[in-house]
């Protein structure tokens, strides 16, 4: 996969989703769960933080999509997730990564990049020809 297509990639996990919920704290900076990282890509109040939320989460979701690339360069390396061509817009993957990852109370509690990738994982997978 390009460059261009990995950065559209972590670019559609940094837009905001609007909902209902809690407003982020300073405890979800420390990104331990996929409940953290939900709490400051999608910020619920109009608090000061929400802007350090959502930058950190800009970073932190980039960052991401970025080892994953650089893990999918090796040798023996297996995609977990293939966009389609047009990729989805920010707003529709962002929006669709803090539905998936309220779904359910497990999810919000494993590590933040396990559930960033595994949705999209689940959303986005690789046919078996690849």
């Amino acid at each position: 996969m390009t460059f261009k297509r990995w950065t559209a990639a972590a670019a559609m996990l940094l837009v905001l989703a609007p909902g209902a919920g809690n407003a982020a704290t300073e405890a979800n900076f420390g990104v331990k769960t996929t409940g953290d990282i939900v709490a400051l890509c999608d910020p619920q109040s109009n608090s000061a933080m929400d802007n350090a939320g959502i930058n950190f989460c800009d970073g932190f979701a980039q960052g991401a999509v970025l080892v994953e690339q650089e893990h999918e360069a090796g040798p023996h390396s297996k995609k977990f997730f293939c966009l389609p061509d047009p990729a989805p817009s920010r707003n529709e993957a962002m929006a669709d990564f803090v539905k998936w990852a309220r779904a359910s109370a497990d999810r919000l509690n494993i590590s933040a990049v396990d559930g960033l990738m595994g949705f999209l994982g689940e959303r986005y997978p690789c046919s078996k020809q690849r």
